[in-house]
């Protein structure tokens, strides 16, 4: 019986089976018979189709969570979810949280501007600086809503508190105090002008727009007729026009007073209290007439956002011509408004002197306020 069995295991051009226990799945080496090609070469690495699919599926897996975790500097939510899933013994509970990113001082900065100071030009400068320092630039697209509810300033203030830092936001809007609705307090810059200048300015902005378009001043004042359209200043002024009998010369207290009813009131308590935001809150408060030291000032001060102002506003390099506000130089009035903006001082001092105020010319003491300071670090 034993002999039997010895020849049928022996290999049918004689000698032993070398396999005698079955033909591995891999194959025979060459020359062996094709039956013996289903041999395995190791017999550990046996597994079936199921086998392989699930460990390619994990691999994949745990690729992708890393891809993730590198690109967005933190792990994905599925890994957090795996996390818990798994227990609380991970890497990050041994090694700690990846390093945050390192944010410059202040982070945290907003533009408040003033309307007719030279605003779009400081906004088109930044725009220039922020694709060249990275910085995040969050603008607005309303103009004409300065003044704002509580649930308003709520809003915004956290729209602008969630925004990517390191952030620079700008607005027409009044002085917001973030601390009042527990966000962090941001450092705060502006530029103002003279409010008569001011004046003047807005008066032909009304009428002719800023040379960004040919039809821009028929969108801004559609009603307008043409003789108002054409009116002479002097006239407007000289003739008590509604226009000109109310030139708001207090209209730059409140961008710095705040969203209190009271700071749009013109009178000391007003004047003030945007003394104190200006102490407290404010970096800079430049003057329009003195922009070159301004620029100069903020390059100094943040230099994060404003490094290279000053050789960029000298020279811009082509710009639409849409939106070129440094292209265009502000014309200085002809000397005929001379009297007529003499009596809209008188006007105006009268006019505050009647309301029983001993302030006269608020915004005038407001300018040189931060004028005053401007001097003094720029000759330091």
């Amino acid at each position: 019986m034993k002999k039997k069995q010895q020849q049928q295991q022996q290999h049918p051009g004689g000698g032993a089976d070398p396999w005698p226990h079955g033909a591995p799945l891999g194959g025979a080496p060459p020359g062996l018979g094709s039956w013996k090609r289903r041999v395995s070469l190791l017999p550990f690495l046996r597994f079936s189709l199921r086998d392989y699919g699930f460990c390619m599926a994990t691999l994949l897996v745990f690729c992708l969570g890393s891809l993730f975790y590198q690109l967005g500097g933190g792990p994905p939510r599925f890994l957090l979810d795996l996390r818990q899933y798994l227990g609380n013994s991970t890497y990050l509970d041994d090694h700690g949280p990846p390093p945050s990113k390192v944010l410059p001082f202040p982070s945290q900065v907003v533009y408040n501007r003033v309307g007719k100071c030279g605003s779009r030009t400081v906004v088109l400068l930044l725009r220039i600086l922020s694709e060249k320092h990275g910085f995040n630039l969050v603008t607005s697209d309303i103009h004409n809503k300065t003044r704002l509810t509580k649930n308003e300033q709520m809003e915004l203030i956290k729209n602008i508190s969630t925004a990517e830092q390191p952030y620079l936001f700008t607005r027409h809007v009044h002085f917001l105090n973030f601390s009042r609705f527990g966000g962090d307090q941001p450092v705060y810059i502006n530029i103002i002008r003279d409010p008569v200048n001011r004046f003047l300015s807005n008066y032909f902005f009304r009428r002719f727009g800023d040379w960004r378009g040919e039809q821009n001043h028929m969108i801004r004042t559609p009603s307008m007729r043409q003789e108002e359209r054409y009116l002479d200043i002097n006239e407007c002024i000289l003739e008590n026009y509604p226009e000109c009998s109310n030139p708001r010369l207090f209209y730059i207290i409140p961008y710095f007073c705040g969203q209190h009813p009271r700071c749009r009131e013109p009178g000391e308590w007003a004047l003030e209290r945007a003394k104190l935001n200006v102490n407290e809150n404010f970096l800079l408060v430049g003057i329009l007439e003195e922009l070159e030291d301004v620029l100069l000032l903020l390059e100094r001060f943040l230099p994060h956002y404003f490094k290279g102002v000053l050789s960029i506003y000298k020279d811009p390099g082509p710009q639409p011509e849409a939106e070129c506000s440094l292209c265009y130089a502000s014309p200085c009035p002809p000397l005929s408004y001379c009297i007529a903006i003499a009596c809209l001082f008188c006007l105006s001092c009268s006019a505050i002197i009647s309301q029983g105020s001993n302030l006269c010319f608020p915004d005038l003491e407001k300018l040189q306020y931060p004028a005053q300071c401007l001097h003094k670090v720029t000759n330091k």
